[in-house]
């Protein structure tokens, strides 16, 4: 399967140009619209159609910011499915201090203390991961591999962060029955 961003002819970034991205989308949508090829033969038809849709696969990536963080770690081997992640103790403490408090939440006063808290770890990893991203594209290979090793790290906590938010959640609709 071709890199996305080799097939759009585009710099690897967590942040493509949008405009760019969607007019790449578009001339290749033409380029390889299967009702031109109509009259080829199966193979030609078949080569058409595969890059037809990895036209769609790497423009719906791409244009999702979320999709592209997770596409250029796993391009780089740094997420894989099953993977079990070093996260750091601190980290791991304080979510394993908020699951705690989370069970013990029996009033929306408290649910909204924890989901509170939550938030403002959300917001802090978001903000590195902002942080982290912005001028990727512009870095040296070495220095990109580093980063790309704090960003792995920072998508792994994102990942345990929604477990939490789903919990929220969950503890949410039982209080508001």
């Amino acid at each position: 399967m071709m890199n996305y961003f080799d097939f759009y002819n585009i710099a690897e970034s967590f942040h493509p140009d949008t405009a760019a991205l969607k007019k790449q989308f578009y001339t290749l949508s033409k380029q390889y619209h299967p009702d031109f090829y109509a009259n080829e033969d199966d193979s030609k038809q078949q080569e058409i159609l595969e890059l037809s849709t990895l036209n769609n696969k790497a423009y719906q990536t791409l244009s999702d910011g979320n999709k592209t963080l997770e596409y250029i770690l796993k391009e780089h081997n740094l997420v894989n499915e099953g993977a079990k992640p070093q996260l750091p103790a601190d980290f791991l403490m304080e979510m394993m201090d908020i699951n705690e408090r989370l069970m013990e939440v029996d009033d929306t006063a408290q649910l909204a203390e924890v989901t509170t808290e939550v938030l403002a770890i959300e917001s802090d990893i978001n903000e590195a991961l902002s942080t982290l991203t912005a001028d990727y594209e512009t870095l040296d290979d070495t220095a990109k591999e580093s980063r790309l090793n704090e960003i792995a790290n920072i998508y792994y906590r994102q990942k345990y962060l929604l477990r939490i938010k789903e919990s929220l959640d969950t503890f949410a609709a039982r209080l508001g029955n």
